[in-house]
């Protein structure tokens, strides 16, 4: 079933299901990675809230969580390679094990920009999490992403936390854009 947003048509990509399943093997990897340490998860929103939430649910190790707010979208379907910084990390992550939650890394920008902020705070060590990888758009390798989700052609995408203009967020599946 196509979907319209402000003007766009998307069509279905990704079923909840195999996203469920997905999150459910990088939550157990995870778990067993980090077993007897308490790492600080850090949220990249708004993008990847529900990715966020649905990985924290399933963990069985105690860890703490903050957030940090990025954008590099704009509301357009392409990366403006500017990144905007809302919500600012306070978090003391010095001498801690650390692990990034995105929902998407295309060009890379955003994660460079990311990862280079967080290794500044001495953190132990320093790992990032997404649930699409768009290898064909990577400008930047990006070493620290070791848990992906699903390797996805260059599609704009929206759903599962990924938008257009705000719209489509609450989308269960993940949906691509149509031409």
């Amino acid at each position: 079933m196509e979907l319209r947003l402000a003007g766009l048509t998307f069509e279905p990509f990704i079923a909840a299901a195999d996203i469920a399943a997905r999150v459910d093997t990088i939550a157990r990897k995870l778990s067993a990675d980090y077993k007897g340490t308490v790492p600080v998860l850090i949220g990249v929103l708004n993008g990847s809230f529900l990715f966020f939430a649905d990985i924290v649910k399933q963990l069985d190790i105690p860890c703490e969580i903050t957030f940090t707010k990025l954008a590099s979208y704009h509301g357009g379907t392409q990366s403006t390679m500017k990144i905007r910084e809302d919500i600012e990390l306070n978090a003391a992550i010095q001498g801690r094990d650390v692990l990034v939650i995105e929902d998407i890394v295309d060009t890379g920008n955003t994660a460079h920009y990311l990862l280079e902020k967080l290794r500044l705070k001495q953190p132990a060590s320093l790992k990032m999490c997404s649930l699409l990888l768009k290898p064909a758009a990577l400008l930047k390798p990006v070493e620290e992403l070791k848990y992906v989700g699903f390797e996805i052609g260059n599609e704009f995408v929206v759903g599962y936390g990924l938008d257009y203009q705000e719209l489509g967020r609450n989308l269960k599946d993940i949906y691509k854009k149509v031409g």
